[in-house]
Parts: structure tokens; sequence; C-alpha cells
């Protein structure tokens, strides 16, 4: 008897002490799993590596147990082809007003992606309650839209004059395919800037599945790291590299499978 009204009295007054730190539970007695809960939001902030690209990403949370938390996740990254290899060509001594850039052989459009989505993070036993380190599962789906850009390069053509060059900033077309496609015609890669007035939308989905891994799953800042496989699918063939037999490998898909590297910082209160 005494056991239980010390248990009470220690319970009420642990819930009064959390509300007067700002925090609020409103679960916090009503089950074994999310008895003892202190905080039951969550914002976080993402880098995320993945195979072919990079993203930052922000996720907001609601913690519903110690083992899931469910969250709202908004992204921005770049998708890249897994052949495209960064070139560089020597033009030193040619032109003293005018420096050259490396450049995507055969690149056609950059695609940069903005990802929406519902996930999950359930975390697999009782190590969630404590501040060592909680291994769990995420997964998350949603809509995504593609901003392709087209790639422009700067071409080197001749003049009327044999000792002079001019240098174009153009994007591939079937005219200037020979050149755009001619390692030695190249002075290099244009601006990030050029092209950014004809970016065209490609709606998609996407969706990640991966393993949690969370030093202190219930310490007041997150510090975790997730590790796992995603994927992007578009209804049409995004055409990021030119398909030409000048240049192997250049298949182009409307798919993207990743494998993927997460570094997740934030806040709980």
């Amino acid at each position: 008897m005494k056991k239980s009204l010390f248990l009470s009295l220690f319970a009420c007054c642990f819930g009064l002490f959390s509300q007067a730190q700002g925090t609020f539970q409103p679960k916090q007695f009503n089950s074994p799993q999310s008895k003892g809960i202190v905080y039951d939001k969550e914002f976080s902030l993402d880098i995320r590596l993945h195979t072919n690209g990079l993203a930052f990403a922000a996720n907001f949370g609601k913690i519903k147990t110690f083992y899931k938390t469910r969250y709202y996740h908004i992204e921005i990254g770049e998708i890249r082809h897994a052949k495209q290899e960064r070139q560089n060509r020597d033009w030193a001594g040619w032109s003293n007003s005018k420096s050259s850039k490396s450049f995507f052989l055969g690149k056609r459009n950059n695609l940069y992606v903005i990802r929406a989505g519902i996930g999950e993070k359930r975390y697999f036993s009782e190590k969630a309650r404590k501040k060592g380190l909680a291994i769990g599962m995420s997964y998350e789906a949603g809509p995504s839209i593609g901003l392709l850009k087209p790639y422009y390069l700067e071409i080197v053509r001749p003049t009327d004059d044999p000792q002079e060059f001019a240098v174009t900033s153009e994007k591939y077309s079937s005219e200037n395919a020979g050149e755009f496609l001619d390692f030695y015609s190249i002075y290099g890669s244009s601006g990030f800037t050029k092209g950014l007035g004809e970016i065209r939308p490609l709606p998609g989905l996407h969706g990640k599945l991966g393993v949690h891994f969370d030093w202190g799953a219930f310490d007041e800042y997150v510090k975790a790291v997730d590790i796992g496989i995603m994927m992007d699918v578009y209804f049409k063939k995004v055409p990021l590299m030119v398909e030409n037999d000048a240049i192997t490998n250049t298949e182009n898909h409307p798919f993207f499978v990743n494998l993927y590297l997460t570094l997740q910082l934030g806040k709980r209160w």
C-alpha cells in the first residue's frame, strides 16, 4: 500500500515538474510504452549523402511512445547519373581573359529534387528509454518534384581569323551534337545560373527504408545516424545524359535506387 502511494506521489510530482519545464506528454501514464516520456515533439535537420547525390532536409516529429516517432519530412537535393564523370582540359595560355571549368562530358540536364513525405522511426527494444545507443528502423514515402535544368557547356568555335576562337555557351541539341560530345571542342562548363529560366518540373514519388541509430533517443537533443536504401520514381525517363554511340553507358531511366547515409541533429521538447 505504501509502495503504491509512493509511486503515485512520485508520478504526480514528476508530471508537475515536466510541465514546469515546458514539456507535455498527453499519454504519459496511459500505457506502459509511453509511461515516463518527457518530450512529445521533435525537430531535426538532415544532411544526407547517397550514392549519386546529396540532400538537405528538415523533420517535424511527434513522439508517440518509447518505440515509435512519426514525422513529416521535407528536403531538397540533387540526383546525378551514375555514369557522369568530371573532366577537365588544360587551356592554359590560350586565353588570359577566361578561365576554364571542369565539366561532365555527355551530361544533358541537372536534376534537382524536392521531396515531401510521412515517415516513422521504430526502436527495437527498451534501450530507447536509456541514454545509450538506441537501434531501430525508419521508413518514409511521399510525393516529389524533380526540377530538370539544362546543362550548358562552353563550346570553342573557330572565327574568320584563324588565330582567334569564339567561346559560346550552349546546351545540347541535334545541331551541336558533334561539338557538345567532343572533348577537344569543350572549354568548360557554364555557370550554375545558366539555364535557370528553362527549368521543367517532373512529378514523381520517393521512398526509403533504413536502420536508425540514435544516441540517447529521448535526450533533449537529437543525435542520430540513418543508413539504408532509397528510391525515386518518375512517370517518364529522365534525360540526364545524352544517349549517343559516342559515349557508352549513358542510358537514362525513370527511376533511381541509391544507398544513403544520413546525419541527423535536432531538439526535442
